[in-house]
């Protein structure tokens, strides 16, 4: 029973065998046949596949899969870009030329120039004013002489930047005719009895008013100057933060077209592998080693590749356009149409980055807390004046000056005496005034003799000081006589009564203060977590790095044991095409791995603001006159 048994077991296994053997020389003999399809036998065998399927089939061994007609040179082309004119560029030379023309910095470098115009404007208020006013007038009334009248008057007034004083200064000169309204000088020598036809008048001197409490220690115009030259040293802080970030830019735009243009190249190498796996295949088809159906598969991969190369084409002309925006300052440059290529290779360094020297990096360095810290000094200032307008005004006025007279050219200087009266003709009023007067003393003595000529007494006239007889250089001269000098010297009070304006100025200061406070404490914390975040973005990326790198290498391993799997025909290829692929996307990781980690350190440059020491950067102050 147990051999019967036996038996029967040995006779299946044969017929099984003999069966697996048969089908094996089917197929091999319907891959052999060149005028057949693959899928003959299984047609012939069984009635029930289309007859549209059947003519695909043939049509498919018949006719070769038609091949994409681009080259690598086609899908490497770029729109307005001569791949065949290049300019090589180092990130150095990049940053370099972005501070030279990009036009953001630009833009931030005049707002500084402006506010050091705005500066220099306010200072000008203490410039010295020089003015002069020559005036010449004529007046005449109905029945009088005309009277000419020319004055010349100049002055220099300056205010003074310590202790707050005005200083004006005056030299007046006038010419007045005889018989004028406005000659109040020669009026006041009327009494000299003179009948001079001109009299020139000099006045030189100085008027200083110099505020003793309010306005002393801090007025509106030297507040304003303070205030100005902080709002420059902020236009300094926003000029150096808009570099920083510019500078940021460049360096990642940099690195991501060399991720661009190696992710270009690892896309371009895989399409080239695609396309030797192609020659491959159809020298297997042709040695009747592989079935007609393999070329369609290679040519599908090598058309995904080729869409993926194009891809990768456009990205480097994104990320260079993106570049070039930032390093050219004309739209229509001749740069344009150059094709970039990056030099620098990144860097991976193993180098710890301590989180506490980076906070404290940033809290010294950033332009943002330093445009806050300028702000609290504006509100002290502020403070400081509204402070100062709350007192009392009291004011020292004074005033000193010299004046000059001459009376022109005078000739009155004789010493013959003449009677006070002289009695001429009966109608004479010399005479009627004598014949009165003898009139009133015979009615008081009748004794008395009357007056004769000789009885009248004589006077002898004064005529023109020699000092005061002359013209304009006499009376310039006479400024430096001794009874020339007058001077004055008077306080001025003013008590407001309520002064809420002040008052409520200053309270508004003093909340700005408060606020200012609370932004930056705010802003602190903002700029502490982005130098924690930015460290940790350094951190990550170095550990990228190293992990991508293992698992380049193993996909690299895994595609040449793939390949050779294949090559003994104990692979297909849609597992190599797998391993391929997988190594083309772990050459990518790594690449862009590597790139993140360098722009990870630029943003770390950026948050703690050392890119300008990092990257051997000078920036010039502004403009700190005194």
């Amino acid at each position: 029973m147990k051999l019967s048994k036996r038996f029967i077991f040995f006779c299946c296994l044969s017929v099984f065998l003999l069966f697996l053997l048969n089908a094996g020389a089917a197929q091999t003999f319907a891959q052999t046949e060149d005028s057949k399809p693959q899928i003959a036998d299984t047609k012939a065998g069984k009635k029930e596949f289309s007859q549209t399927l059947t003519e695909d089939v043939k049509v498919f061994n018949k006719k070769p899969v038609e091949m994409s007609a681009n080259s690598s040179s086609t899908l490497l082309n770029r729109v307005g870009v001569q791949t065949s004119q290049t300019m090589p560029l180092t990130l150095n030379e990049a940053i370099r030329k972005a501070l030279e023309n990009n036009n953001n910095i630009e833009v931030a470098r005049d707002d500084v120039r402006f506010q050091e115009t705005q500066l220099r404007s306010l200072l000008g208020n203490y410039d010295p004013i020089f003015t002069v006013a020559p005036t010449f007038s004529r007046s005449s009334t109905t029945g009088s002489t005309a009277s000419n009248d020319f004055r010349v008057n100049a002055g220099v007034d300056k205010l003074i930047r310590r202790g707050g004083g005005t200083i004006s200064s005056f030299f007046n000169n006038s010419q007045t005719g005889r018989n004028s309204q406005n000659n109040t000088t020669f009026n006041q020598t009327s009494a000299l009895g003179t009948s001079a036809t001109t009299t020139y008048f000099s006045n030189v001197g100085v008027n200083y008013t110099q505020p003793l409490f309010r306005n002393f220690s801090i007025d509106n115009t030297r507040r304003q100057i303070k205030i100005q030259r902080k709002r420059l040293q902020q236009s300094d802080a926003d000029f150096r933060r808009q570099t920083m970030d510019v500078i940021a830019q460049v360096q990642r735009a940099y690195w991501d077209l060399v991720f661009a243009l190696r992710d270009q190249q690892n896309r371009l190498a895989n399409l080239n592998l695609a396309k030797e796996n192609l020659r491959q295949v159809e020298a297997r088809i042709e040695a009747g080693a592989a079935a007609p159906l393999a070329r369609a598969e290679v040519a599908t991969e090598l058309a995904n590749r080729e869409g993926d190369v194009l891809l990768a084409t456009q990205q480097v002309s994104l990320t260079e356009n993106t570049l070039k925006t930032l390093l050219l300052r004309d739209p229509n440059a001749p740069e344009w149409s150059e094709s970039i290529v990056p030099t620098d290779k990144p860097v991976i360094s193993d180098e710890p980055i301590i989180v506490d020297d980076a906070v404290k990096d940033a809290i010294d360095n950033r332009p943002e807390l330093n445009r806050l810290r300028l702000q609290k000094e504006i509100n002290t200032i502020d403070i400081d004046y509204f402070k100062n307008q709350t007192k009392p005004q009291i004011d020292l006025v004074s005033s000193f000056s010299l004046g000059g007279l001459s009376l022109g050219g005078q000739n009155l200087s004789t010493t013959t005496p003449f009677p006070i009266i002289v009695p001429g003709v009966a109608t004479n009023a010399d005479s009627f005034l004598l014949s009165q007067i003898n009139i009133l003393r015979a009615g008081q003595n009748p004794f008395l003799p009357p007056l004769t000529l000789n009885d009248i007494p004589q006077v002898t006239p004064q005529g023109t000081p020699n000092f005061l007889n002359g013209g304009s250089f006499r009376s310039l001269r006479n400024l430096f006589r001794t009874d020339s000098p007058n001077y004055s010297v008077g306080v001025t009070f003013s008590f407001p009564l309520q002064n809420q304006t002040a008052k409520a100025n200053l309270a508004g200061a003093r909340i700005q203060q408060q606020q200012t406070d609370a932004q930056m404490r705010s802003q602190e914390q903002t700029v502490i977590a982005e130098v924690r975040n930015a460290v940790q973005a350094v951190e990550t990326a170095r550990q990228r790095v190293l992990t991508a790198r293992r698992a380049r290498e193993n996909a690299e391993i895994q595609l040449e044991g793939e390949r050779k799997l294949f090559e003994v025909g104990r692979s297909t290829t849609f597992l190599l095409f797998q391993r391929e692929n997988t190594l083309t996307n772990a050459r990518n990781a790594e690449i862009r791995a590597e790139t993140d980690y360098n722009k990870a350190l630029s943003d770390l440059q950026k948050a703690t603001s050392t890119t300008f020491r990092l990257n051997n950067i000078e920036v010039d102050s502004p403009m700190d006159e005194k």
